[in-house]
């Protein structure tokens, strides 16, 4: 995903049915529909002794679990959720489009676990860090009032810091100006925008990748509509957060996540093929926000015959790598995590480093 959100109605696949999630601004529904649709009972967890452990619905520290991509971030957060009395909220950007399920690793619809933000946009709807921070608060707050521990799940770091830590000020996306820089982006290449973020905000021009456009002509769009940079919104140094969590991260050896992600997107890219097929061009361009998600940017330029089907994997399979290489990098800088080896006795040790830090 990328950065740039309103709230959106819930998938009209049959995912998006049985998953709940975050409502569009102009569909005004959130509040009641979750709680009369997300009424579960409050399950205890037993310990090794068998002794039942009061569940930690009040425990002001929230939960996130985090990582590169293929971790196995999604499988720690659902039983972490059915030990601790939690209901998970996706920080995924893949997860949050609906009708882009191929390649995005969604949880199996019929979880017993509530799990929120699946398939909650459009493929064409953008998505920024300020934006899903506004409409995910409101669903913490329902979670809250339930009685039941809110576990963010995904690699998305600075929409998991826009929701947890605050972005103060922030103005929301400008489409006139937006549209703007797309057009220069084409007209003289994206490195045009990425100089003048040289120039502009210096700080935000290291922290992003010429590639990743959307960044880019936020962190513009941000400038030109505050007068400040937009890397002097990211200090929160002096502030508390918002809402206190306990970050836990799954830590794989490089050579061997690597490999995780070149079985999985072996796995899942003759589906992936099928979904884009079935989408570009009848529905969609294949340029819009959700077909810049992992994977979709490869299948797009197999389906229009611009890349073979061995070319497009193995570039999808580099362009997986070098994100969850950005994704370790990110959250072993920017924010304190408790990393855990793979394999027997995860979820037991990531419950345990949770209740001890909380």
């Amino acid at each position: 995903m990328h950065e740039d959100r309103q709230e959106v109605p819930e998938s009209d696949s049959a995912h998006g049915r049985r998953r709940r999630g975050l409502q569009h601004p102009r569909l005004p529904r959130l509040a009641g529909s979750l709680r009369s649709r997300l009424r579960l009972p409050l399950p205890l967890h037993e310990d090794a002794e068998g002794a039942a452990l009061a569940p930690q619905s009040l425990n002001p520290i929230l939960l996130a679990i985090v990582g590169p991509t293929a971790s196995g971030k999604t499988d720690l957060a659902i039983e972490l959720a059915r030990r601790l009395n939690g209901e998970i909220l996706s920080a995924d950007m893949g997860q949050l489009y609906r009708k882009l399920d191929a390649a995005t690793a969604k949880p199996d619809p019929n979880l017993d676990v509530p799990y929120h933000g699946i398939g909650i946009l459009d493929p064409a709807e953008s998505s920024d860090a300020g934006s899903y921070a506004r409409f995910a608060e409101p669903v913490l707050r329902d979670i809250r009032s339930r009685g039941r521990l809110p576990i963010l799940a995904g690699g998305a770091g600075l929409y998991l810091r826009a929701l947890l830590e605050g972005f103060d000020d922030l103005p929301q996306r400008d489409n006139a100006l937006r549209e703007a820089l797309k057009k220069r982006a084409d007209e003289e290449g994206r490195e045009s925008l990425h100089k003048e973020l040289e120039t502009v905000d210096p700080a935000a021009a290291k922290s992003i990748p010429p590639g990743n456009i959307n960044r880019v002509m936020r962190a513009l769009e941000v400038h030109r509509l505050t007068g400040r940079p937009i890397s002097s919104f990211w200090d929160r140094a002096q502030r508390p957060p918002r809402h206190p969590a306990v970050f836990i991260g799954i830590s794989w050896e490089p050579e061997t996540l690597r490999e995780r992600i070149r079985i999985r997107a072996g796995a899942m890219f003759p589906a992936l093929l099928e979904e884009v097929r079935s989408l570009v061009p009848s529905h969609y361009l294949g340029l819009e926000p959700g077909f810049r998600c992992l994977g979709y940017p490869e299948a797009v330029a197999c389906v229009r015959g611009e890349m073979g089907e061995g070319e497009a994997l193995e570039a999808m399979i580099r362009s997986t790598c070098g994100y969850a290489k950005r994704q370790r990098t990110w959250f072993r800088r920017q924010v304190p995590t408790v990393w855990l080896e793979p394999g027997p006795g995860l979820a037991d040790r990531a419950e345990r480093a949770y209740r001890k830090a909380a």
